[in-house]
C-alpha cells in the first residue's frame, strides 16, 4: 500500500487561515476562547488518544504510577504539574519515545506498544514538538520541512516544498525559507518545529514545554500558532506550565504529581475549585508568579 495515503487516512484538515500571531498591545497574546460547547460536543464521541493503568519506571525510581486518561479527537488537554511529576515522559510514551512498564496506550485505535505496531508509521500520524525545537542546523528551513515528507510520505520533492511553503505562510515565516536555524530567533524557530510537525498532516500534536527555553517577548508568537491549531479542531496535549493559554485554550486540565495523574477536569472547574490540596498549592503559587512578572 501506498505509504502517503495509508499515512493519510482519517486525518482532520487543519483550517487554511494563518495561524499567525495575534496581538493586543506590545507583546501581548490574545488568546480566543476555545471552541463552542456544540462543536465540542461534536468531538466528545471520538476518542483519539487513550492511557490506561500506565507505569513506567526508570531503574528502581516510578515516574509513572498507573495514570489513565482519555482525550477525544479536536480536543485540547493542558499537563500541569511540578517538575519531575512525569508530565513529558507521559507525552513521550504516547508517540513510542519511551517504552511502558504496564497499561496500554492507544492513538486512532492503534496500541502505541504492541510488538507489532510499526513506531514509525505512528509517529508520522502524531507530531511532537519539544522545547528545544530540535531543527537540523545543517539544512535550511524548507529543507526541514522537506525532508520527513519526502523520506517518510514518500511525496515528490516539488509537492514536499509546495505544502512547506504554504505551512511556512501560515506561520508567518515564509520569507525564512532559505535561512539557516542559526540565523533566526527562539520564537521563529520554534513556530518552523511547529510547521514541521504540521507537514506530515498529523492527527494529533504534542507539545512538551514549547515555550520553557524562550524569552517573554517570543512566548507569544508560539503561543498565537498553537492558540490557532486549536481553534482549527487539531486534537493537542500540551505539557506547559503557561496557565493563561491553558485558562483559555484548553478543554481539560491533568494536573500530575510524584508520577500520578492527581486531577483531571474540565478547565473551568480546575482553575474555579481545585479538588486537591496539591493542585490548590500549585495554582497558588505559579499563578502569583504569573502575577508579579506580568
Amino acid at each position: 500500500m501506498n505509504v502517503s495515503l495509508e499515512l493519510s487516512k482519517n486525518r482532520p484538515a487543519v483550517g487554511a487561515r494563518a495561524l499567525t500571531p495575534h496581538r493586543e498591545g506590545p507583546n501581548v497574546c490574545a488568546f480566543p476562547r476555545r471552541l463552542p460547547a456544540s462543536r465540542i460536543d461534536d468531538f466528545a464521541a471520538a476518542v483519539m488518544i487513550e492511557i490506561r493503568n500506565v507505569t513506567k519506571s526508570f531503574g528502581t525510581f516510578r515516574v509513572l504510577d498507573d495514570c489513565s486518561a482519555s482525550v477525544a479527537k479536536g480536543s485540547v488537554v493542558v499537563v500541569c504539574g511540578p517538575s519531575g511529576s512525569g508530565k513529558s515522559t507521559l507525552i513521550r510514551c504516547i508517540n513510542g519515545l519511551e517504552r511502558i512498564d504496564a497499561g496500554e496506550i492507544t492513538v486512532d485505535g492503534i496500541p502505541v506498544h504492541a510488538p507489532d505496531t510499526d513506531l514509525n508509521a505512528l509517529r508520522a500520524r502524531v507530531g511532537m514538538v519539544f522545547q528545544s525545537f530540535e531543527l537540523f542546523p545543517h539544512r535550511t528551513v524548507i529543507e526541514n520541512l522537506d525532508l520527513a515528507q519526502v523520506r517518510v510520505l514518500k511525496r515528490e520533492p516539488r509537492r514536499a516544498s509546495e505544502r512547506s511553503m504554504a505551512l511556512l505562510e501560515r506561520v508567518g515565516l515564509a520569507d525564512q525559507a532559505k535561512k539557516y536555524p542559526s540565523a533566526l530567533s527562539g520564537g521563529q524557530q520554534q513556530r518552523i518545529a511547529i510547521a514541521r510537525a504540521l507537514a506530515m498532516d498529523p492527527i494529533a500534536m504534542l507539545f512538551d514545554e514549547p515555550t520553557s527555553a524562550l524569552d517573554p517577548e517570543m512566548i507569544s508568537e508560539v503561543l498565537a500558532v498553537m492558540t490557532a491549531l486549536a481553534e482549527d479542531g487539531m486534537t493537542m496535549i500540551v505539557v506547559t506550565h503557561e496557565m493563561a493559554f491553558a485558562r483559555h485554550v484548553a478543554d481539560r486540565v491533568i494536573f500530575m504529581d510524584h508520577g500520578r495523574i492527581v486531577e483531571n477536569r474540565e478547565t473551568q472547574a480546575f482553575f474555579a475549585e481545585p479538588h486537591s490540596e496539591r493542585a490548590r498549592e500549585f495554582l497558588s503559587k505559579i499563578l502569583h508568579h504569573d502575577l508579579a512578572t506580568a
